[in-house]
């Protein structure tokens, strides 16, 4: 690696009030987007390739005039008319658009570096961390600080239906999903590590990222790496034992702690299709909030947010308030239509956990309906055989389960593949009806046979679903 103009930390400090101009190096990424989107409304000249450009984050770059360019068409020249290139962490170390990037003559930074320099740096930073409901809570805080009357910014990790992934915002609050993932090939530090957080709300904590960490206590030492530096208040689940153990080493920080088996956390939840209540201790007093959103996680995250924002001064009446309406981001536990008189919901789960929590969700939001899961293991560490038991636990919840098998091998070191046909065999073998399939068409063609109007098909990938999401299914829901 040639990291001659390389930037970081003070060193992009010093060279701040000099940039004007700014160049994304994969700038369609859902973190990459957003990051643009704010560089953009700070004032910066803001241009951007990658390799293709889908919707809606190309959308809301050519909203807002930001050129985009493809990366087979980028030249040195190109890169060269801008002060910055923030470089995505998709970009390989050692492949040949690092290279490209490194003989550009040009300086480089990570996109979490950027906005821990450029965005973050005089705001108070609340960083929504953890394994599960990062996205989610992130929304749910950003909006609840709206109905408060903040205009808070924000940056979420997903895509919201009717608004941009993120926002400068003008009061002192800003929102941020922060994610243990590396920052780039040349800055292998969790993202969250860079982004000058005030408060932490740690949503959760197990084993994920197989292809960044070998084990739970590697993601525990990113989080000992910054909890030192935390100057507010750490809202944790203490449902989680690595969070416990977090909370042991760390035991002179302030801790609030919510879950389901503490006193503090949510209590009396009661749902049904459409509302939900539940009781909150704050500061040693039982309050009742009620909202629109359902699911015990959902609620979970709702009273974590609850909780920093009390932390921080505002009262419990308009708390009360900033949670009665919530809309949730796109791809969790999202109504896309009817296929063949079967409701069907798309779900980015892909994780053990997010999926037993997902599946309980909907069997608690519609009793009377029947499950049949399409589970695409698609991410590096569900494409590995690290949680080959695990999901066959998770998915035993849906009476009807398919495999959708894409052929990508698994890119986790010392890992076999998920072993598929494993995966269908014992959810057989517990009573399940399982299959793997390999293709859309005959994805669509099992879907068509096992619904009625007593189904609900939860599709679950954290990408397309074998092609589903692309093909002629999408025209045939009603």
């Amino acid at each position: 690696m040639n990291l001659e103009n390389m930037v970081l930390n003070k060193e992009l400090a010093d060279i701040k009030d000099q940039v004007k101009s700014i160049f994304f190096y994969r700038i369609c990424g859902t973190g990459m987007g957003a990051c643009a989107c704010l560089a953009k409304e700070a004032g910066f000249e803001v241009a951007g390739a990658d390799v293709t450009f889908s919707p809606p984050m190309s959308t809301y770059l050519e909203t807002l005039d930001i050129p985009l360019k493809n990366l087979d068409e980028l030249t040195h020249q190109d890169l060269q008319k801008y002060d910055l290139i923030v470089v995505g962490n998709s970009v390989p170390r050692n492949s040949e658009h690092a290279k490209f990037v490194e003989q550009a003559g040009v300086s480089f930074t990570s996109f979490p570096s950027f906005l821990g320099e450029f965005i973050l740096k005089e705001r108070e930073v609340i960083g929504l961390a953890g394994t599960h409901g990062k996205t989610t809570s992130t929304y749910f805080l950003a909006q609840m600080l709206e109905n408060l009357g903040e205009e808070a910014g924000y940056f979420v990790g997903g895509i919201i239906d009717g608004r941009p992934p993120s926002r400068l915002g003008k009061s002192k609050y800003f929102i941020i999903e922060s994610d243990e993932y590396d920052s780039a090939y040349f800055q292998k530090i969790s993202k969250f590590r860079l982004y000058k957080l005030n408060h932490m709300i740690l949503t959760s904590l197990e084993y994920d990222h197989a292809d960044i960490f070998e084990s739970i206590e590697d993601i525990k030492k990113e989080f000992a790496a910054i909890i030192p530096h935390l100057s507010g208040c750490i809202v944790a689940n203490d449902d989680y034992t690595a969070i416990k153990e977090l909370e042991q080493e760390f035991p002179q920080k302030e801790w609030k702690y919510y879950g389901t088996k503490t006193p503090t956390g949510p209590s009396h939840i009661k749902s049904n299709e459409k509302l939900s209540s539940f009781h909150l201790e704050l500061d040693g007093k039982d309050y009742l909030f009620e909202t629109n959103v359902v699911g015990v996680h959902n609620i979970l995250n709702i009273s974590a947010c609850i909780k920093v924002l009390f932390e921080v001064g505002f009262t419990v009446e308009k708390l009360q308030q900033s949670v009665k309406h919530l809309a949730m981001v796109k791809r969790r536990q999202e109504v896309r239509g009817f296929y063949h008189h079967s409701l069907v919901i798309d779900d980015f789960a892909h994780h053990p956990k997010a999926i037993t929590l997902t599946l309980d969700a909907l069997k608690a939001k519609y009793p009377h309906k029947k499950l049949v899961t399409v589970f695409e293991p698609i991410s590096a560490t569900a494409r590995s055989s690290v949680f080959q038991k695990e999901f066959a636990r998770s998915l035993q919840k849906s009476p009807q389960v398919i495999i959708a098998v894409n052929p990508l091998k698994t890119t986790v070191e010392k890992s076999k593949n998920l072993d598929t046909q494993q995966l269908v065999n014992d959810l057989n073998s517990s009573g399940v009806e399982a299959k793997e399939i390999f293709d859309v068409d005959t994805l669509m063609s099992q879907l068509k046979d096992w619904s009625g109007e007593d189904k609900l098909i939860a599709v679950l990938s954290n990408r397309t679903c074998i092609g589903l999401w692309e093909s002629k299914f999408v025209q045939e829901l009603i």
